[in-house]
């Protein structure tokens, strides 16, 4: 049976990451970050109907936790978890940096 999403909330640190893409890219072309802004509200938009849809993140599946889920858009890691009809998107990584190191460090936070 699908799962019923009321509510999807981006964290404020999924909000500071996404800020400082924006900031780091926005120099360089406005263009780029004005798609990838796009891209990133229509994928975290449809977790709303398909919430199981990104994997579970094999770096933490590994140490048994399936807790979190990850949708991958270009080189960027959108972190989530699904908590009964919320979709909470915790992080976005880019993946061409130390992801384990920072996915541990950023999850965390949490706790």
């Amino acid at each position: 049976m699908k799962k019923k999403i009321k509510r999807i909330i981006v964290s404020r640190f999924a909000d500071d990451d996404l800020n400082e893409i924006i900031e780091y890219y926005y120099s360089l072309s406005k263009n780029y970050v004005q798609k990838t802004i796009e891209l990133f509200e229509h994928n975290i938009k449809s977790l709303k109907d398909f919430p199981e849809r990104g994997r579970f993140v094999p770096e933490l599946e590994r140490q048994g936790i399936t807790k979190f889920r990850e949708l991958i858009q270009g080189n960027y890691r959108i972190v989530y978890e699904i908590n009964n009809d919320i979709v909470i998107v915790h992080t976005i990584i880019d993946s061409r940096r130390n992801f384990e190191q920072i996915i541990f460090s950023k999850l965390m936070r949490y706790y």
